[in-house]
């Protein structure tokens, strides 16, 4: 059966089962009439008074103001930039600059590498990385367990709002908590947890977080959140002339304002299609609440059914509570590529291998092959779990 998004997604039409969204979702008509709309009517740089500039230049102002109702802050203070990854580096970079030998960072055993490499590469310079240990095989995180490993030289803590490994989403508001009650600041990755759970800075009290349009319906971009008193204090690779206190200083060159115009197209997709055309936050509020109906059904049913299946060891939390429909398994005597294989063989597009989870990967002892990685949005149904079952009854 094809998905009753389809009429919005022509990447669904195909009837192929795409549910490795974790590696980025499909891109409804909203978003690719968007970016078509732009492009074909002058593509320019901004800041000039001909017409494609005026555009151009709207359409920056716009998708900023915009990511800041999708994250509820302020819009000085989004970065949009290239990728996630791109921006935490630059982050990492003025970190260096701030930071003294024996300060500490600590990481959660749970993230996507692109929250943890860039403290890590910290340790260089004299910064000590400790690692919030997760409770496996669920890969829970427990506050408590953080709580003990802070101290009065703390100075960042480092936590992933969804695994996108195992799904599990921790308490980041909690995390977040007490990192200030020593002193410190907290980033979040949302990006995994963007498709599922509408972030929130003012409910996470966050001091810097990150996500992935392309992870959320829409272009390949990234997301920097900086809070706003924090944001002239950081120092940065910029060009002389741009105030400390502006977000460009984290945006170095010419923005990709096509990828800008998708943005606002997926968002415009969101409220329109999901959000009962309800405008401002409320409306994307709406939206989450009606991707969270479409979602439950299909993770009760994949995780009651992958942990029923004689031939597939599950990791991760065992219940629907606490986690994304996110799922990580192997079939043991099965390569993860040749269950990835064999699954798109039948039209099933999964992942397979670390997906940048190295810290959970090595955790569960699967480095360097890893897991076979199923991760279902809205847009997916109940068939393509169908799907997935029968082929993997169907392994040799």
């Amino acid at each position: 059966m094809t998905s009753p998004f389809a009429e919005h997604f022509p990447a669904l039409r195909s009837g192929f089962s795409y549910i490795d969204n974790a590696a980025g979702a499909q891109v409804p008509s909203h978003t690719i009439d968007a970016i078509t709309r732009f492009l074909t009517s002058g593509s320019c740089n901004v800041g000039q008074p001909y017409e494609a500039s005026v555009r151009a230049t709207e359409v920056k102002a716009q998708a900023r103001a915009a990511t800041a109702g999708f994250l509820h802050c302020q819009p000085e203070e989004v970065m949009l930039g290239t990728s996630a990854t791109a921006l935490t580096f630059q982050l990492s970079r003025a970190f260096s600059r701030l930071f003294q030998p024996g300060d500490e960072i600590v990481i959660s055993e749970l993230e996507h590498e692109s929250n943890a490499s860039p403290w890590r590469w910290l340790e260089a310079q004299g910064a000590v990385v400790k690692v919030w240990r997760a409770h496996w095989p669920e890969g829970r995180l427990e506050l408590e367990d953080l709580r003990a490993l802070l101290t009065s030289r703390t100075r960042l803590v480092a936590v992933t709002a969804a695994a996108n490994s195992v799904g599990t989403m921790p308490d980041v508001a909690g995390a977040t908590a007490l990192a200030h009650s020593v002193g410190a600041w907290s980033i979040i990755d949302a990006v995994h947890s963007s498709p599922h759970q509408l972030p929130d800075m003012k409910g996470w009290d966050a001091d810097f977080a990150v996500f992935s349009p392309y992870k959320v319906f829409g272009p390949h971009l990234g997301c920097l959140y900086v809070r706003r008193e924090l944001l002239p204090r950081l120092p940065a690779d910029k060009l002389w002339f741009v105030p400390d206190d502006s977000p460009q200083k984290f945006e170095p060159g010419t923005a990709n304002h096509e990828a800008l115009a998708g943005w606002l197209g997926t968002l415009r997709y969101v409220r329109e299609v999901l959000g009962d055309g309800q405008p401002g936050r409320a409306g994307l509020e709406r939206a989450w609440r009606r991707i969270e109906s479409l979602e439950r059904p299909l993770l009760e049913s994949a995780l009651e059914r992958l942990r029923a299946h004689p031939r597939v060891r599950l990791y991760g939390i065992p219940e629907p509570k606490g986690r994304t429909a996110t799922f990580c398994f192997n079939v043991p005597g099965v390569a993860p590529r040749a269950v990835a294989e064999h699954l798109a063989q039948r039209g099933v597009g999964v992942a397979a291998g670390h997906y940048y989870a190295t810290l959970s990967m090595q955790a569960l002892g699967l480095m360097p092959e890893g897991a076979v990685r199923v991760s279902l949005l809205h847009y997916n149904t109940l068939e393509d779990v169908d799907r997935l079952l029968a082929a993997l009854d169907a392994l040799p």
